[in-house]
């Protein structure tokens, strides 16, 4: 007996025809969702932390390099102990490492280890050598064996590092490919759906495809590094999760691609580009800070004197005792940046913290600069050299000039005013004899008139 179709009967089946194209088009969205946000989560929790535990783990390194020149030159058992804390340090960001990091890139973890330990191993096995035979010339330290072994070490990382790269790389070419399959199929059933006259599942695709080709659109552009596209998708449900999370990956990919590009090579810290833009921030919005800028007094004679690598040194131990100080005294928000050279600069959001800044900084420094002078001249308090003009002359050892001008109540208006001012600054500063620091234009015309 043959089926009677009422019209009761044919919109149930009409009504069955909308639901069922509605869970289609429902399911297969969420189901394209659910890929990408896997993928994105993937970029974010493994791909992010492997690039920046492999950065700190280069920094660790240097660290325990320089710990183990300045044993060899100094013969300093001071600095075996550094060096051995400098390794369980590393040890522990490896360690650490090792249990987040996936199953294939575990072997090269391992062999990083093994590398590091058989690095530790040989400087252990020179200490008695040196204790016994005396310093090593600072001009054989680039050819060292330990040099040469901390070199293929870094390689190492380096290469685990590059591989994340490309892992991110391939993570965001497979979220493209997702976002653009899951638009396509989602804009097919919705073509379905309309015929029919199922509004509600009309505008349900509708509303689900919009969400999927927004998607796309913003990865469109973040692979191809417009990583300030505005992502707009105000759904609260998991469509707005992956929102979320596009926009946490496109702040950390623009973060890490702005320090790549003007980080220096010599300290890792930010340079121009960065701190011109902090500056502007914080000019545009009208904040009280204050603008630090640092330079060291006789550095030329002590390059011409030592070498570059022994100046380059004085640079990276520069940089961490401005990192250091700021890091114990100041705030989050606060900014070290490496002009080039040995200038550096300080942005405190906080200006009255930075006279104890300056304090622990001058302190510190004039602390450790003699231990990257031989016990001669640091005995005599000066080295010879050649001034500009080539005369001979004595030269004291170095010192540290830091200037600080305070902006509040729209004194500035641009960061070239506000750089000039600490340059006219510095200056005055440089001009005093030892480590100082000098704070604000007028603080350092009352002083000036006070010694007239």
């Amino acid at each position: 007996m043959a089926l009677k179709l009422t019209i009761a009967k044919k919109m149930l089946l009409g009504y069955l025809s909308m639901s069922l194209l509605t869970i289609a088009v429902g399911a297969y969205a969420l189901y394209g969702l659910y890929q990408q946000n896997q993928i994105t989560k993937f970029i974010v929790n493994d791909n992010f932390p492997m690039i920046d535990r492999s950065k700190d783990l280069v920094s660790t390194l240097v660290a325990q390099e320089r710990s183990e020149k300045k044993f060899l030159v100094s013969k300093d058992p001071d600095f075996v102990a550094l060096f051995q804390a400098r390794g369980q340090d590393f040890k522990k960001l490896l360690a650490h490492l090792q249990k987040q990091a996936p199953r294939e890139k575990r072997r090269k973890l391992k062999r990083i280890g093994s590398l590091h330990a058989n690095y530790e191993a040989h400087f252990l096995q020179q200490v008695p050598q040196v204790l016994k035979e005396g310093p090593l010339d600072p001009s054989l330290l680039s050819q060292h064996e330990g040099t040469q072994r901390l070199k293929r070490l870094i390689e190492v990382i380096k290469g685990l590092e590059r591989s994340s790269y490309q892992a991110l790389d391939v993570g965001m070419v497979e979220l493209r490919r997702k976002g653009e399959r899951a638009a396509a199929l989602t804009l097919i059933l919705g073509i379905l759906s309309l015929l029919i006259g199922i509004v509600l599942a009309v505008a349900i695709t509708l509303s689900i495809s919009s969400s999927i080709k927004e998607l796309k659109r913003a990865t469109q552009h973040i692979a191809e590094g417009d990583f300030d596209y505005n992502l707009r998708v105000k759904a609260k449900d998991e469509v707005g999760e992956l929102a979320h999370a596009f926009r946490l990956m496109a702040q950390r990919l623009k973060k890490l691609e702005e320090i790549n590009l003007d980080a220096s090579p010599l300290t890792r810290l930010p340079g121009n580009l960065v701190i011109q833009r902090r500056l502007e921030e914080l000019l545009k919005g009208g904040k009280e800070f204050a603008l630090c800028h640092s330079d060291l007094d006789n550095f030329k004679a002590y390059a011409d004197r030592y070498g570059y690598a022994w100046a380059s040194e004085v640079i990276k131990e520069t940089a961490r005792i401005l990192e250091s100080s700021v890091k114990e005294l100041g705030q989050g928000w606060d900014l070290v940046g490496h002009i080039g050279g040995d200038d550096f600069v300080i942005i405190m959001t906080d200006p009255s913290r930075i006279d104890a800044i300056c304090s622990r900084i001058v302190q510190e420094f004039d602390r450790i600069i003699p231990s990257f002078y031989s016990l001669q001249d640091v005995t005599r308090g000066y080295i010879e050299g050649h001034d500009r003009r080539g005369m001979e002359q004595r030269f004291p050892l170095m010192s540290i000039s830091l200037a600080v001008v305070t902006v509040e109540g729209g004194k500035f208006h641009s960061p070239l005013e506000v750089s000039e001012a600490c340059a006219e600054l510095k200056e005055y500063a440089k001009s005093l004899p030892g480590s100082n620091y000098v704070k604000d234009i007028k603080q350092a015309m009352a002083s000036i008139a006070r010694t007239t």
